[in-house]
């Protein structure tokens, strides 16, 4: 078994003396000469239509910069990918807290002000709020024009309020339910689920004197940003900085563009920098929660317990726009079959408009909602065969060689043997206290592809710098990435110090999610090592005359592994007149051939009279 020095022992997260000493620069710390804050009047109304908007009382209010609407923004669509968004509403607001104007003033105060004076007179018109409701024929529509839409998947036959389907399949389901035993069917419900990450969205644009857009804002994806923007504003890509800046909490929900764009109208029309920072209302009201979900299952079983077929159809409430999404589906949806061996499956997902609150990500968007639904059923199914629902899933789980109901196929896969320790930890099978019960959940989970760069350079002081275009949203990722730098050169972990790049140092970077950086990011970073090592070694020959492959690194030093001879690198630096830069690159976009396993079981309480349910304990197994 590999011993590791650095890699796999506790050290001081990276983030953590800024943070805790409250020298962390947030988006909101950033405060440039002559900045405004941003203001957004939001619709009362979840579908109207707008008949006249009067701004003329807010703009002139003393201290007021710039007061927009619809009308000086019209035409401008933005999304990750679909591109349904508008900057502010025009002619027509979708849900309630839909932007209709904004202010940029000298102070937060003033600028409510400013807001308090604009009056909107609005038509109301028939809202769709139920995604079942939205899909009927005669359901009003939310965007008429979907079609027309930059980024949709499919062009539909007719507008419709379903504008996204994923299916997956595998066998024949009709056959299989016509040959199985017992069929079962359910419906689950799950509703919408804010991320409650501590730091509000907020955003700080600033148009520069070479009319450079220069951004601050709370988002994980800065070269997804930068691109979307691009797209948005018909600007080349290189027109946008954006600036490194710590995120206070992400869970999946600070990847989409949000205010961004609008920040930029507000700086352009009232020619100063202008930051908007959303508060907990405004949160809840138009940020980009989880989706709320409508699951029905379908699963076909021998009495052996056997799974035969499985039929899934799930309802994603998408809310008012589609655009938060950077693949318009959920592919989480796929896991609606579950771990488990099933010869055939169909799974269905659709995404649909309805007048409420537009949704985005939250850790693994999709899986959650069919994973709840999918493990309630299995439950369901061997409490219907009278079998017990450990043994109803060690029966069905996958094993080495068999597909997902996905149609993956995986490497190494340990799915009974994470059941079996979650079992065994939680003793599962000991004895219970009166009205203490103890359920099982299983789910599998690949990592995420992406691209990363990363740069390490040595210095003739010793020091050592890691360069980095990812920022660091709360998880740990510059720790990591010292921790691999540290390792490779066989130095301490506080020798290594972090820079973090902007958007100008690489041509692209994935950013943060999907599981993707500790696999992409420390690739790149090994990479890194490496080049550098090896011009320290290239180096050490031609200073020193060793022949280059006797040339060892071990820690300060390089080594002649025949003599026993070592020079200071910092010194053959030193002697060379400058610093070395090994830099690395690794992208990686398909699927992943391996995934993860989780098991967990927990025990609760219920209280027979009052129905209150308390968490007694929880053991989980990856």
């Amino acid at each position: 078994m590999t011993s590791y020095r650095v890699i796999g022992q506790a050290v001081p997260r990276t983030d953590g003396p800024e943070k805790v000493t409250g020298a962390a620069l947030f988006t909101a710390d950033f405060v440039l000469p002559g900045t405004l804050r941003g203001k957004v009047l939001r619709s009362p109304f979840s579908h109207a239509r707008i008949v006249s908007i009067d701004t003329s009382a807010a703009g002139n209010v003393e201290g007021v910069f710039a007061v927009i609407t619809g009308a000086d923004v019209k035409g401008v669509l933005y999304g990750r990918r679909l591109r349904d968004v508008p900057v502010l509403a025009n002619d027509v607001v979708r849900f309630v807290g839909d932007p209709v104007a904004a202010v940029a003033a000298l102070d937060e105060d003033i600028a409510q002000q400013a807001l308090d004076l604009i009056e909107v007179e609005y038509e109301e018109l028939p809202a769709v709020l139920d995604p079942l409701e939205a899909l009927k024929d005669d359901a009003p529509l939310v965007h008429p024009d979907v079609n027309s839409y930059v980024g949709l998947p499919q062009l539909l036959d007719k507008p419709s309020n379903q504008f996204a389907r994923n299916a997956w399949s595998r066998g024949d389901v009709e056959r299989g339910f016509a040959e199985s035993d017992v069929v079962v069917e359910n419906t689950f419900t799950t509703p919408p689920t804010h991320q409650a990450y501590l730091e509000s969205h907020s955003c700080l644009v600033w148009i520069d004197d070479d009319e450079r857009v220069q951004v601050w804002a709370a988002n994980k994806n800065p070269h997804q940003l930068r691109r979307q923007l691009s797209a948005a504003l018909e600007m080349p890509v290189d027109r946008f900085l954006i600036n490194q800046t710590y995120i206070g909490g992400d869970f999946g929900g600070k990847g989409s563009p949000l205010n961004v764009p609008l920040c930029y109208f507000l700086a352009k029309h009232s020619g100063r920098p202008v930051k908007i920072v959303m508060n907990y209302v405004e949160e809840f009201l138009a940020a980009n929660p989880r989706h709320a979900s409508i699951t029905r299952l379908k699963t076909g079983v021998n009495r052996d317990g056997t799974l035969v077929a499985h039929e899934a159809r799930i309802i994603f409430n998408s809310g008012a726009f589609g655009g938060f999404k950077p693949g318009v589906n959920l592919g989480g949806a796929s896991r609606a079959g579950g771990c488990y061996k099933i010869p055939n499956v169909q799974i269905e997902s659709v995404q649909v408009y309805t007048n409420s609150v537009p949704c985005g990500h939250m850790r693994a968007p999709g899986e959650p909602q069919v994973l709840f639904a999918m493990e309630s059923h299995m439950d369901m199914i061997a409490r219907q065969l009278g079998i017990d629902p450990l043994e109803f899933r060690m029966r069905n789980l996958v094993e080495q060689g068999d597909e997902t109901p996905a149609g993956n196929l995986y490497e190494g896969v340990r799915a009974k043997e994470t059941l079996d320790a979650a079992v065994q930890a939680a003793e599962y099978g000991s004895a219970k206290l009166a009205n203490v019960g103890r359920g099982i959940a299983m789910g599998e989970r690949g990592p995420g592809g992406g691209e990363s760069h990363a740069a390490v350079t040595l210095n003739p002081d010793g020091t050592v710098v890691l360069g980095t275009p990812v920022f660091e949203q709360g998880t740990g990722t510059h720790t990591s990435m010292r921790q691999i730098v540290a390792e490779e050169l066989g130095l301490p972990f506080e020798r290594v110090d972090v820079q973090v790049w902007n958007t100008d140092a690489v041509p692209f970077d994935s950013g943060v999610g999907g599981a993707r950086v500790t696999r992409i990011a420390s690739i790149a970073t090994n990479g890194a090592v490496e080049d550098a090592k090896n011009q320290v070694i290239r180096l050490a020959a031609e200073l020193t005359g060793w022949p280059e492959e006797a040339i060892e690194f071990r820690g300060d030093d390089v080594r002649h592994g025949g003599t026993g001879e070592t020079q200071g690198w910092a010194d053959l630096l030193g002697r060379s007149g400058g610093s070395v830069t090994g830099r690395g690159h690794y992208e990686d976009s398909g699927h992943a051939d391996v995934t993860s396993f989780t098991a967990q079981v927990a025990e609760v309480s219920v209280d027979p009279e009052t129905g209150e349910i308390k968490l007694l304990r929880v053991t989980t197994a990856h």
